[in-house]
């Protein structure tokens, strides 16, 4: 009766082989519970959800808690991360009733699917007494059942939408850093006090101020980014030995992770590190960034060439044991003398940093003999290498594939690594052969030869997920063609390759026709998704960009590559959110308020013309893409090849590759040589 055996997600691979009968989100759900006459158990998590793991060995693998379960109710197993629509319109509903959120969430819903009871991780004597409670209600009271039901609905409807003024002006910009400003931690870095999440976007936004306002604000936000960026990288929260950061610290002091690994956390980090050192020059940024690079290529990349969603936060049973350390362990591997200069390093203590007397590696400096350094880290990640090591959810989301395509391509743009460049290429070519469809099937352009000068075929449609070369049935959200299109254009941006501007075209076409609210903004779900007891839509940043700011980022960049007027209108109505959120909630906007940079800045635009292979137009094109300039974008191609609007009509000079810098396709006059583009970049 467990239905979850033919599931493609890993988290519901998990739950096959409980006794609990379980269904996976669908019609067949629905209706077994009107068959049956009974509600709806919905249960939500995902796969390196520690406390989801807890409550399926207490509960879900429990016979006893089972039979309450089956008897009463239809119970569905929901991968968050597989259907992100239907987890936003649960959490709206259990934040609302409880007052707060998190997984594994558990809500109780009439066979429609309408909310009536939620809550999160219930100890199993808690849940069981629940479930009888629950069922009894439903038997016995099923009015006042269905009237609660009807009351929560209707509030969230209620609070639906959310207020939107105009495009931010630099001056709300500096709110925003005032209102960063205000949380800020100096000793530790971040944002608050524990638990403390990479606030990636938020630091992004800094060193686009920071790099582009002539304010006294400018200073400050660069000095919390850059606080940010060092208390995080020599904490426990990044992975000292395989790089890499976990989802977030426990304490303030980023000693503790909890200690999963996300792709988009990744993803984002990358790319922020890259863009600090383009800042800076800053000789940490550069490693961590590097490190972070290898990690996502040696962990996280799948044989088809996309990057799997997750590592688990657990191994054999145990939170962090993949990652701590003890005193003992360190002497036994290194000998006494190293064990304990690497103890010292490390600040590993006797008395442990976290559980049962163990530490988790931080590098609060940098070591004073970097050669012994290298050696001893060398040998505790091979003998890391032997321990059991976490499970890991391999299931390929198309939002953080976009997220990771975008960080690999400019990290190996930026440090000289074409292997990273391969790598975001690579798993372009999965998206665009397995997750994108259109007229011509999925992988409609074909090779990226017969696509240069191919036209737009109207709106393409694109799945969420893949696994193991195999294509998911979940359609893709708004943050999944936003993301997809940001990293596209960025690897157009690096490349040259035309056939990546035509696709997210053809992706933010699909934006503009089925995902806008009438109001400026975006829905998260398509017009013609499948309906929900309500339309999810929240333009606030979470772990990731949120999928309105994500649009408005693709289109902003879409509009400097082309001049469409559509396309940057639509961007900055996407930005009106962002005028009500910065004087307060700035944290919950960090990506929105990137993008407005970018926007308020210009953003300029460069069109480098010449042969890729030309030694010259790669210096020219390495000088425009280290430009600092927020949301600059950098189009590349041979004089009358391209389709690529902003470089129509740029041409060689006497014969040379050369460089135009742009504003809104108002171009100056064309140079070629990297000093001549350095200094008109440095005007812009």
């Amino acid at each position: 009766m467990n239905r979850l055996k033919d599931a493609t997600s890993p988290y519901l691979l998990q739950h096959a082989d409980n006794p609990v009968h379980w269904f996976e989100w669908g019609q067949d759900a629905f209706d077994e519970a009107r068959r049956r006459d009974v509600p709806l158990l919905i249960s939500v998590g995902y796969s390196a959800c520690h406390w989801c793991h807890v409550m399926a060995h207490e509960s879900f693998e429990d016979e006893e808690t089972a039979t309450l379960m089956n008897e009463h109710f239809v119970n569905v197993k929901v991968d968050r991360e597989e259907r992100p629509d239907v987890d936003a319109v649960y959490m709206n509903a259990t934040q609302a009733m409880t007052g707060h959120g998190g997984w594994p969430m558990t809500v109780f819903a009439t066979p429609d699917g309408q909310p009536f009871y939620t809550g999160t991780y219930f100890p199993r004597p808690h849940f069981q007494r629940l479930l009888t409670g629950v069922s009894n209600a439903w038997n016995g009271d099923r009015e006042a059942v269905l009237t609660q039901s009807g009351k929560i609905v209707e509030a969230l409807s209620e609070h639906a939408a959310f207020p939107a003024g105009p495009l931010p002006t630099q001056e709300i910009l500096t709110g925003a850093v005032r209102n960063l400003a205000a949380s800020f931690d100096p000793g530790r870095g971040g944002f608050g006090d524990a638990p403390k999440f990479p606030p990636s976007m938020a630091l992004e936004f800094l060193l686009r101020y920071g790099a582009a306002a002539g304010t006294p604000e400018a200073e400050t936000a660069l000095s919390m980014a850059g606080r940010t960026l060092e208390t995080m990288a020599r904490g426990g929260i990044y992975d000292q030995l395989g790089g890499g950061f976990a989802r977030y610290s426990v304490d303030a002091e980023w000693v503790v992770p909890h200690f999963e690994k996300m792709l988009y956390d990744n993803a984002l980090l990358l790319r922020v590190y890259t863009h600090w050192w383009r800042s800076t020059g800053s000789d940490l940024a550069r490693r961590v960034a590097l490190e972070t690079a290898s990690f996502l290529l040696a962990e996280m990349r799948t044989p088809e060439g996309g990057f799997a969603s997750a590592l688990d936060a657990d191994s054999e049973g145990v939170e962090g044991k993949f990652y701590v350390w003890t005193v003992d362990e360190l002497q036994e591997l290194l000998g006494e003398e190293d064990g304990d200069w690497a103890a010292g390093v490390f600040e590993v203590t006797g008395a442990g940093t976290f559980e049962h007397g163990t530490s988790v590696l931080q590098l609060l400096s940098d070591p004073d003999d970097p050669a012994r350094f290298e050696r001893v880290r060398a040998a505790l990640l091979q003998a890391r290498s032997h321990r059991v090591r976490p499970g890991r959810d391999d299931k390929v989301v198309a939002a953080w594939n976009g997220l990771a395509i975008a960080a690999l391509a400019e990290t190996g743009a930026l440090f000289d690594r074409p292997d990273l460049v391969e790598a975001a290429r690579t798993a372009a070519v999965l998206l665009d052969e397995l997750h994108i469809q259109d007229a011509s099937g999925p992988g409609g352009l074909g090779n990226p030869d017969s696509a240069e000068t191919a036209g737009v075929s109207g709106t393409v449609r694109l799945l969420r997920t893949s696994r193991d070369g195999r294509a998911g049935s979940n359609a893709g959200v708004l943050e999944d063609y936003a993301d997809l299109a940001e990293g596209l254009l960025t690897l157009y941006g690096v490349t040259g390759e035309t056939r990546w501007f035509q696709r997210a075209d053809e992706l933010l076409e699909t934006v503009l026709t089925h995902f806008p609210d009438g109001s400026g903004g975006f829905f998260d779900t398509a017009d013609d998704a499948e309906r929900l007891f309500q339309r999810p839509q929240d333009p606030t940043d979470n772990a990731t960009p949120s999928g309105q700011f994500a649009a408005a980022g693709a289109l902003l960049s879409h509009a400097a590559l082309t001049g469409s007027a559509r396309h940057r209108e639509a961007a900055e109505a996407a930005l009106g959110t962002v005028s009500v959120l910065a004087a307060r909630h700035a944290r919950f906007a960090g990506w929105g308020l990137a993008v407005a940079q970018a926007a308020v800045s210009g953003p300029v635009e460069v069109a480098v013309v010449g042969p890729r292979d030309d030694p010259a137009t790669a210096a020219l094109h390495r000088t425009a893409l280290s430009s600092t300039l927020p949301g600059l974008v950098v189009a590349l191609g041979e004089p009358g090849l391209s389709s690529v609007p902003l470089l129509a009509g740029r041409g060689l000079v006497n014969g040379s590759p050369a460089a135009y810098v742009c504003r809104g396709f108002t171009c100056r006059l064309p140079v070629t040589t990297p000093a001549a583009l350095e200094e008109e970049l440095s005007r812009s």
